[in-house]
């Protein structure tokens, strides 16, 4: 295993400057926390936090492909399968960004899982799974990234995996949640089910019957049926778990079917007979006072489904939503949703009240080619924090080309709702960023993943941690309507006071 591809930089002060990726809004620098680098890589889209050394900080992994060619970068690969350069999976300490454990991984690029359910009352180890592109199944020790189990994949060369890996129920009866595999192979989907617990594949891979893009999840109808929801042929095609596995084996199965949902499906296309909002582009769970709910967003609309008869409870209309929508919480306890509406000059931040589909808040911010996503955090007054990404440009400015301009971070909470705090500039390339809470009931940090644009050009890839609280002092206040009655610096004073709470 390689001991140290990654070589630790001492915390700087980032300066203005050309040579500065992170720029602080005001006078002044922006500190970050610790900061990882890794010299002639790439890096992938994908972080994930966990307290992996116990000491009640979140921990961060992601992923690298170290390109410098050494002895010990070969070796490593050779060791686990791969030719060089290998793709690596890498822990790094969310206190001052030492490397925990890292380990050659997958050829180029993997799917990772790491939020496991443990067997009821059994000892195994929290693990990350590991779907390379192309390579083998593996099961890493989160803590010590040791391997818990790997198999060789048995797709063909012309398959793609759809994200993400999906957790299913316990099909086969080992006390363990199993894994759901779904590829794509000459316009036909095909499952795979894995044993959590030990890799295997239980039972022959089968045909869906259809064609689908990624963003499958699992949804629980109200009488506790499990369903497999896919975006298919510009639909929402369904799937029981039940029916998955009984095709696959051949054996009963112990999970449930729901009376309703298999009325609504479609026997021969399986599809859900919903009203046409246009092509179905993501389908996320909701959180119900019954159970789960569905957000369906298409390319006409965002609509909000009831999760049992599919029943429409709202709908947004004339919607171009090209991305994931983000929940928070606008008022105490209550969910919202975070919906991008539009791309370029005429993106619009709306938030929508979850119950009713009522807009709650809303600002024109100008997108830029590959902003991250935008997040929100839970606060201490059961309220959120918001945080977006792109480019505030005050009206009548002249317009700033998009591929010069820096990627700028804002924060947004509720009980200033005309008020955004642009707390930094990113000129660097973002591969991608994660707002999280590192210490439970402490501050919020954001971390960053920044590396070359193309996967084809290595080079300079830096994993960083910046806390909220010190981009804040430096921040530009954005007064959003005339005459607030706070002044800048008041505006910083309540932002700085601001605490964060885990997610419940």
């Amino acid at each position: 295993m390689l001991s140290h591809p990654i070589r630790q930089v001492s915390p700087l002060f980032w300066k203005r400057g050309k040579g500065s990726a992170l720029r602080a809004r005001r006078g002044g620098c922006a500190r970050p926390g610790h900061r990882a680098v890794v010299s002639f890589s790439v890096a992938y889209d994908f972080l994930a936090t966990s307290d992996i050394n116990k000491d009640r900080i979140q921990d961060v992994l992601f992923l690298y492909k170290n390109s410098d060619g050494g002895s010990n970068v070969s070796l490593a690969c050779a060791e686990e399968g791969f030719s060089s350069p290998c793709t690596f999976v890498a822990a790094a300490s969310g206190a001052n960004g030492t490397i925990l454990w890292e380990r050659p991984a997958a050829q180029n690029g993997a799917l990772v899982e790491c939020t496991s359910p443990q067997p009821r009352g059994g000892e195994a180890p929290a693990a990350c799974i590991l779907l390379g592109r192309p390579g083998p199944f593996i099961a890493v020790n989160l803590v010590t990234g040791e391997t818990l189990w790997t198999h060789p994949n048995s797709f063909g060369g012309n398959t793609s995996i759809l994200s993400p890996l999906l957790w299913v129920p316990d099909v086969d009866a080992d006390g363990a949640p199993d894994l759901l595999v779904l590829t794509r192979e000459e316009k036909q989907v095909n499952g795979y089910i894995y044993s959590g617990s030990t890799g295997q594949l239980v039972g022959p891979p089968g045909s869906l019957g259809v064609d689908g893009t990624s963003g499958a999840i699992l949804h629980v109808t109200r009488t506790g049926a499990p369903y497999v929801l896919l975006p298919c042929e510009s639909s929402l095609c369904g799937f029981s778990v039940k029916g998955l596995y009984e095709k696959a084996t051949g054996r009963d199965s112990l999970l449930k079917t729901d009376p309703l949902w298999e009325d609504m499906l479609n026997a021969t296309s399986h599809q859900l007979r919903l009203h046409s909002w246009g092509a179905v582009r993501y389908v996320m769970t909701i959180p119900g006072k019954a159970g789960e709910d569905l957000l369906l967003v298409t390319s006409e609309a965002c609509v909000l489904l009831d999760g049992q008869d599919l029943a429409p409870r709202w709908t947004l209309g004339a919607a171009q939503i090209h991305r994931k929508p983000v929940l928070g919480h606008y008022k105490p306890d209550t969910l919202a949703v975070v919906i991008e509406n539009g791309t370029g000059t005429d993106r619009q931040i709306l938030l929508l009240d979850l119950s009713s589909g009522a807009i709650l808040w809303s600002q024109a911010l100008r997108g830029l080619p590959r902003d991250p996503q935008p997040a929100s955090l839970p606060t201490a007054d059961h309220r959120s924090a918001f945080f977006f990404w792109g480019l505030h440009e005050p009206a009548g400015a002249n317009q700033t080309d998009p591929r010069a301009a820096p990627h700028s971070l804002y924060l947004f909470h509720p009980t200033l709702p005309g008020v955004l705090l642009e707390l930094a500039s990113i000129s660097a390339h973002i591969v991608a960023s994660r707002v999280v809470l590192l210490e439970p009931g402490r501050h919020a940090a954001c971390i960053l993943l920044t590396g070359p644009a193309s996967p084809d050009v290595p080079g300079l890839v830096s994993m960083a941690k910046y806390k909220v609280q010190d981009l804040v002092p430096s921040s530009r206040v954005i007064h959003l309507v005339q005459g607030g009655p706070d002044s800048d610096q008041a505006v910083r004073n309540r932002f700085s006071r601001l605490r964060y709470r885990s997610e419940a």
